[in-house]
């Protein structure tokens, strides 16, 4: 992620270490009560690490699918709504852990009841099983 140089001063000939970075485009989340607030990865790490607390989800994966998650959302080269993250949260979760997804799908969602949770895990169940032909 950094390119480490070392380098000379020409006039005392002190050696010293660069390092040089790519600097991103500051990327905003577009929140639903219209507030823009900068792009927080760590948010959207947090939240998974919640969703997936005592599950056997390895930490390196919620990691590559955070960086995934923030890479999708920086090629689309605007500023982003806080729905379009959550849901892509959410696709991203469908792969790695059920419980995991119904868990955070339950907080992003707000889900008031059972039935919401028993909804939610009936689609997971529906787009996840292949259909018996007879």
């Amino acid at each position: 992620m950094a390119i480490r140089r070392r380098r000379e001063c020409s006039a005392c000939s002190q050696r010293y270490t660069t390092f040089e970075r790519i600097e991103e485009a500051a990327l905003f989340v577009v929140k639903r009560s219209g507030e823009r607030e900068p792009f927080d990865r760590a948010k959207i790490l947090r939240g998974v690490r919640a969703a997936s607390k005592n599950r056997p989800v390895d930490e390196d994966i919620l990691e590559a699918l955070v960086t995934a998650i923030d890479e999708s959302m920086r090629l689309l080269n605007r500023d982003i709504s806080s729905e379009e993250v959550g849901m892509a949260t959410l696709e991203a979760l469908r792969d790695v852990d059920d419980v995991a997804y119904v868990r955070f799908a339950s907080v992003y969602k707000g889900f008031e009841g059972t039935e919401d949770f028993a909804h939610e895990i009936g689609m997971l169940v529906k787009t996840t099983t292949p259909k018996l032909r007879g």
